[in-house]
């Protein structure tokens, strides 16, 4: 069957989501390699649920996929970011109930030590590796139809760096 023919991607709807920049103490962000798509890197996002808060989901999706509890909320972008996907993702993930995603980016910080990430709490496993990289990076890492998007969190994003530790006056 060809989905083409019998599916008209532009008149579906986005699927409300968010979007998480976790950057750790040295000011790189956590990406992980999907558990269905090897070799596609991608930050923590997911759906809002129902009469659920940006913040609220922030929280439960980045504990979700990552198993990180604690984070502090360093800045939630002004505006939306779009983006569609393939028709068969669409078709896979979300029974070609949607074009694309309308995410809400919010940027975090991670304080905890690396064994903190536990990426196996929830089910189904999102993510089966993970490594911390520079904001830049994750724009070469994640798959051609996100590159525009993480370009964009890139730039809302690009002055976050590395905690700096405040020197003692004793």
């Amino acid at each position: 069957m060809n989905l083409e023919t019998n599916f008209d991607k532009d008149k579906l709807p986005y699927r409300s989501c968010v979007g998480i920049a976790l950057f750790n103490k040295h000011g790189h962000v956590f990406v992980g390699e999907r558990i269905d798509a090897p070799g596609g890197w991608q930050m923590p996002q997911g759906g809002i649920d129902e009469n659920e808060d940006i913040l609220a989901a922030a929280h439960r999706e980045l504990a979700e996929e990552t198993g990180v509890l604690h984070a502090q909320i360093i800045k939630v972008a002004p505006d939306k970011l779009r983006y569609d996907v393939p028709i068969d993702l669409s078709m896979k993930h979300w029974g070609g109930q949607y074009r694309g995603q309308e995410q809400t980016w919010v940027a975090m910080r991670f304080m905890g030590e690396d064994n903190a990430i536990k990426l196996d709490l929830h089910l189904p496993q999102e993510f089966d590796r993970w490594q911390w990289v520079s904001l830049k990076d994750t724009i070469s890492l994640v798959v051609p139809f996100k590159q525009e998007i993480y370009r964009q969190v890139y730039n809302l994003f690009k002055d976050i760096g590395p905690v700096k530790v405040q020197e003692s006056r004793y």
